[in-house]
């Protein structure tokens, strides 16, 4: 018996581990050869058109305006629309649980979804008014339900229902909407500039968010106006929902999905555990799970660092200026970066990692040191930002590509690319984690001694430990899963020639693929081979 499972233990070590045959991988030099030339032109050759460009960025801008209100939401909650921290904790926490059976459904259609229209594109047709329209309702809740009653049964159902559809149609919506420049262009010079122009776009659209919301703070509190805050989320939620719906219709119908596919997806049963056979993705899997329970709290600490700590919107917009104005500049050192580390994202990124941690602890430590001495507060809160700044957007390309090529890795190694069901077992640590994220964020907002119901302005708590232990959260809490989660990306190998020849096979098995779409009367080998798997399958289940 030992002999035999002894036989029979490297082709199983091969099948969980190992190349799929059908993969580039594994299908032959010999016979991907013959596709060398357009391999290559797809590697290096630009493809992508301006309007393909612009409408993705529109739809970023519009997503970017619900994150920009979205960082706002626990305070909406609690402060604006009136409800206990504990029923918004525990909501949070359902709708996590939710999930759990939401993200897998939708990950498995969508990797079974093959139309003409291609696999990510029909799903933008129809998913961005729902999901959109659902989040602006949510946050016209406060206009809808008028009262000071923070166990009020209406409010928890309200809140229950209007984040349960809008979770649904956000993961129809956002599976899709994530892969969707993986499959519009092969060439990576397209992706890091489509990523580039996104990143301007969503960085400027919450932006716009933060330069709306914080100032009316002030100026409501002086007097000067008088628009109240549900009036202003109620605002922000319609605007991103109208702007959202049109953009990503108009995506949908500009953009083409030029990354050929198989025509019959790999069982589901196979590519949920593709992820094993992909030891980037695996690494960061375990990283995640590891430091997911992590919280701040959940609350808006930045807002309270601002309005509270810093003295208010105006006061916070000096100290944010060098950041403002640093980061769209920061734009500019994209392809010196890009030429400083060529192929070897793992340096850049390790690299500008590092940076950050340094430069989150010091200012942490001076600012807790200074927080009741403004002037000196205030240059180091300006300083390290405008540092901050000055690496965002190299880092975000940097580390958004590296994301791309460790997906591009897993269609290398099984000839699938399973967007929808590989990231099943990572979103699962959110999900399995969550409970312990909703209590943590409870003992976490409790033990800063924060106390909501009193009115934001300047020093209004009246408590420096209180204003230490906050601006601890909003600086430096997340710095050690930073750390865990940069481990990974010390044993990124995936560079260099080795990363031009995955490429070069990769987009050669892409070409045999396309052989096969245009000559509906031929059927090549390698698609043989995968009708072959799957009947064989079949027939087992049989």
């Amino acid at each position: 018996m030992t002999n035999r499972m002894a036989d029979h233990e490297p082709k199983l070590v091969e099948r969980v581990f190992g190349a799929e045959e059908n993969s580039a991988a594994k299908i032959g030099a010999e016979k991907l050869s013959k596709y060398h030339g357009i391999a290559d032109k797809m590697f290096n050759t630009n493809v992508l058109r301006t309007r393909e460009l612009f409408y993705p960025a529109l739809a970023s801008f519009a997503g970017s305006v619900i994150g920009g209100v979205a960082t706002y939401r626990t305070l909406f909650f609690v402060n604006i629309f009136k409800l206990d921290m504990v029923y918004v904790a525990s909501i949070l926490a359902l709708i996590s649980i939710y999930d759990v059976i939401n993200d897998p459904l939708m990950g498995i259609a969508y990797d079974k979804t093959r139309t003409r229209w291609g696999k990510s594109r029909p799903y933008l047709l129809f998913t961005p008014i729902p999901y959109f329209f659902s989040t602006a309702i949510l946050y016209c809740g406060a206009i809808l339900i008028r009262n000071d009653n923070t166990s009020d049964p209406k409010k928890v159902i309200f809140v229950f229902v209007t984040l349960f559809i809008q979770e649904t149609f956000s993961t129809i919506y956002n599976i899709p909407k994530g892969n969707l420049l993986t499959l519009m262009t092969p060439n990576p010079d397209d992706r890091i500039k489509s990523n580039l122009i996104n990143s301007y776009v969503d960085g400027f659209g919450r932006q716009i968010v933060y330069g709306l919301f914080m100032p009316l703070q002030d100026l409501n509190r002086w007097g000067v106006t008088n628009i109240s805050l549900p009036a202003i989320f109620a605002f922000m939620g319609l605007f991103a929902a109208a702007v959202g719906s049109v953009g990503n219709i108009m995506m949908a119908m500009n953009v083409r999905e030029r990354v050929i596919l198989q025509r019959k997806p790999a069982p589901t049963s196979k590519t949920i555990f593709y992820i094993l056979k992909n030891k980037y993705a695996l690494r960061n899997f375990i990283a995640g799970f590891s430091v997911n329970w992590w919280t701040n709290g959940g609350y808006s600490w930045d807002v309270v660092t601002q309005l509270e700590i810093i003295g208010g919107a105006f006061k916070s917009a000096l100290v944010y200026s060098g950041f403002n104005i640093l980061e769209p500049v920061s734009l500019v050192f994209v392809p010196k970066v890009m030429k400083w580390f060529g192929n070897d994202k793992r340096k850049g990124v390790l690299t500008f990692r590092a940076i950050d941690i340094v430069r989150t602890v010091l200012q942490c430590i001076i600012g807790i040191r200074y927080i009741d001495r403004p002037w000196i507060f205030g240059l180091s809160f300006f300083f390290f930002w405008s540092l901050n700044a000055l690496d965002n957007a190299p880092s975000s390309v940097l580390e958004s590509e590296m994301g791309r090529e460790i997906n591009d890795y897993t269609e290398y190694v099984t000839g699938e690319r399973p967007d929808g069901t590989f990231g099943l077992l990572t979103n699962l640590i959110g999900r399995v984690t969550a409970p312990l994220n909703a209590l943590l964020t409870i003992l976490v907002f409790r033990w800063t001694g924060y106390d909501a119901t009193i009115p934001m302005g300047p020093w209004s708590q009246g408590n420096k430990v209180v204003y230490q232990k906050i601006y601890f959260l909003y600086t430096a809490v997340g710095v050690l899963p930073h750390l865990i989660q940069t481990i990974p990306v010390i044993f990124y190998d995936l560079v260099g020639k080795k990363r031009e020849q995955m490429y070069i096979e990769l987009n050669e098995r892409r070409a045999l693929l396309a052989k096969q779409h245009r000559d509906e009367d031929e059927i090549s080998e390698e698609m043989q081979a995968v009708i072959d798997m799957l009947a064989e399958e079949e027939k087992q289940k049989g």
